[in-house]
């Protein structure tokens, strides 16, 4: 077995979500048979499971899924010790002060996207370039064209713990990717981590004189 494709196979579903085997088999491009056998040593090692998913013609089909275990393989680069941080600043500092550091990375961040983003000259170049921004970040991201309006994925949060312990950091980010692509677009989170979703998701489109 080809431990190269282990590691393939987890990333698919990272980032592409639930998928049956046929799915998984035509990404890595291995055959069906190979696949199976692939899955089988994940989900003994409790990184994949399967679902059965009826409705259809003929025997139920299993979709296959990233356990816990399977997405605990993506790093959270901050994980225990961020989060001991912001206890510790909450019981120093108290929530304002809290705040005031979360803004300080804000200001940070803002002010490294600006200054890319300002050479786009296209919505789809701005959202194309914040998203190799957040990749270059560990977030997994990616920009995607969704009819008129511009989604922007991001497979893995590298913060999550950091979030879990303190959404002030979400409500940042949203508020930091609306001043970054500017008054002419809005920006509205669909998918949240942090809701149940599998990833977080930003919808991105034109308003005003922008959009006729």
């Amino acid at each position: 077995m080809n431990p190269g494709n282990e590691e393939r196979l987890l990333y698919e579903l990272k980032s592409r979500g639930t998928q049956p085997a046929a799915a998984l088999a035509g990404a890595l491009a291995i055959t069906p048979m190979g696949a199976h056998k692939l899955l089988a040593r994940l989900e003994a090692q409790g990184l994949v499971e399967a679902r059965e998913e009826g409705g259809g013609v003929g025997r139920p089909r299993k979709l296959w899924s990233l356990t816990v275990a399977g997405h605990g393989r993506f790093p959270d680069r901050h994980g225990d010790l961020t989060v001991q941080l912001i206890q510790q600043a909450r019981a120093v500092f108290g929530e304002a002060g809290l705040d005031q550091l979360i803004a300080a990375r804000e200001r940070d961040s803002e002010q490294r996207y600006r200054a890319a983003l300002a050479r786009c000259r296209t919505t789809g170049d701005a959202v194309r370039e914040l998203a190799r921004l957040r990749a270059e970040e560990g977030y997994m991201a990616r920009a995607e064209r969704v009819g008129r309006d511009w989604l922007l994925v991001e497979d893995h949060c590298p913060i999550c713990a950091a979030a879990q312990s303190c959404q002030g950091f979400c409500r940042s980010e949203l508020a930091l990717f609306q001043r970054c692509l500017g008054p002419g677009l809005a920006v509205e989170r669909t998918e949240h981590l942090l809701a149940g979703a599998r990833r977080c998701a930003y919808r991105i489109s034109a308003v005003g004189a922008e959009a006729a």
